[in-house]
């Protein structure tokens, strides 16, 4: 058989079982049917501590029970067991607009901005979310489980963004935090557009500071005020206000230096949480955003740096360096209007491996680490008692040119077995 496929042990009954999974599949969210399964791997890369040689993974009720070595770990009866030569944590895409931005870059599925006005934080990504997207089938068949996704950067703010696994035909089943933070954009990517304002960047930031002190005078004005004489609805305040009261992060997608120590003095003005995307002149102010405890959800690895850009100082290296400062940094899949706006993170933290980037670092970049920038490091980015039974499963080292993702678990369920 070859190396390139799924090895299975099937117990009688087995395909009876599976097609009944498949039709309860169709009817009940993921968290219903999250299934029980059990996996080995020649080589086992948890997330936590080195790779175990002939590992196991027992997965029960969508949730890991057990990890260890197939020496200590008992695989319950009963159970399907795969056996593949290498698996990891399921990988997680940081920042995306997948599921909003789809494959044909025509307007039909092209969700992920609107232009009309430049600052729109009542705009739901869930109300756009299309879980059977064919990129979000392309992602999952690459080994990632989970994506942090929403309205993309372009104007100074886009939207909400949602966090959803890679499985689900519904909204319903596939997205388990429906507002995780708001995007935005601050430099020449917020001024790109065909209205008159804003111009340049500091028009940009005066706008964006106008509507902060605004949103902290109506969260002010509500905490204040009697019954019955609260201030009228306003969905963009309320959103801002949240951002405010640090009930969610402000992700900016932001490039140059100058710019990156504008969203630092925002931040600091403000007292929200932040999170800086993109990044490309993070390599030079590594001090400064160690100082501010801000995370980076670092530009893909290959994207194009035009010139005369914003990403003028792209940097193959800026990973490595912000790791050796003790700064949390993450992949993203990015956004860029060229087709298909969406990259595969395996491939991008693959290509740091020749920058000064470890093994270990360059996995953790797509599992542990925006786990935690997430919030989200309790249920998902390793392989733990507890966690969510998600896993990339491999031929070979997930690194290498010549290895394939050769099947993805989410919840103990197996989801892809395509090769790739």
């Amino acid at each position: 058989m070859s190396k390139s496929r799924i090895f299975t042990f099937e117990m009688p009954g087995m395909i009876r079982a599976a097609i009944v999974a498949i039709m309860v599949a169709m009817t009940f969210p993921a968290s219903v049917f999250a299934q029980d399964l059990v996996v080995r791997a020649g080589t086992l890369h948890t997330g936590v501590g080195d790779a175990i040689i002939d590992g196991v993974v027992v997965i029960e009720d969508g949730l890991v029970r057990d990890v260890g070595p197939a020496s200590r770990v008992a695989i319950p009866e009963g159970v399907e067991v795969i056996q593949v030569p290498v698996a990891t944590p399921g990988l997680i895409d940081a920042r995306s607009a997948v599921g909003l931005s789809g494959a044909m870059n025509q307007p039909h599925d092209q969700d992920q901005l609107e232009s009309s006005a430049a600052i729109q934080p009542e705009l739901r990504a869930i109300d756009a979310y299309n879980p059977r997207e064919i990129l979000v089938t392309w992602l999952r068949e690459h080994g990632v489980t989970t994506v942090h996704t929403g309205h993309g950067p372009g104007e100074i703010i886009s939207g909400q963004t949602l966090i959803a696994k890679t499985f689900g035909d519904t909204v319903e089943e596939a997205v388990f935090k429906p507002v995780h933070a708001l995007s935005a954009t601050l430099g020449a990517g917020a001024t790109g557009h065909d209205r008159k304002s804003p111009g340049n960047r500091s028009k940009a930031v005066a706008m964006l500071r106008e509507q902060l002190i605004k949103a902290r005078e109506y969260v002010e004005s509500k905490a204040d005020s009697e019954d019955g004489k609260e201030p009228a609805r306003d969905l963009a305040l309320e959103t801002l206000g949240a951002v405010i009261a640090r009930e969610m992060p402000l992700v900016i997608e932001v490039h140059r230096h100058n710019d990156i120590m504008t969203a630092l003095r925002l931040a600091d003005e403000f007292g929200f949480d932040l999170v800086l995307a993109g990044a490309s002149d993070a390599h030079l102010l590594v001090d400064e955003i160690k100082a501010a405890g801000v995370p980076v959800i670092l530009h893909p690895t290959m994207s194009r740096a035009w010139g005369g850009s914003d990403m003028a100082n792209f940097s193959f290296t800026t990973a490595r360096k912000l790791i050796e400062g003790g700064i949390p940094v993450a992949l993203q899949s990015g956004f860029e209007g060229y087709v298909p706006k969406n990259r595969v993170v395996l491939f991008e933290a693959g290509v740091l491996l020749g920058y000064g980037v470890k093994q270990a670092q360059a996995l953790e970049m797509i599992t542990m680490a925006p786990a935690r920038i997430l919030g989200m490091d309790d249920r998902v980015g390793s392989l733990e008692p507890g966690k969510h039974g998600d896993l990339a499963l491999f031929d070979g080292d997930p690194f290498e040119y010549t290895s394939h993702v050769i099947g993805t678990v989410i919840e103990g369920r197996r989801v892809s077995e395509a090769v790739r």
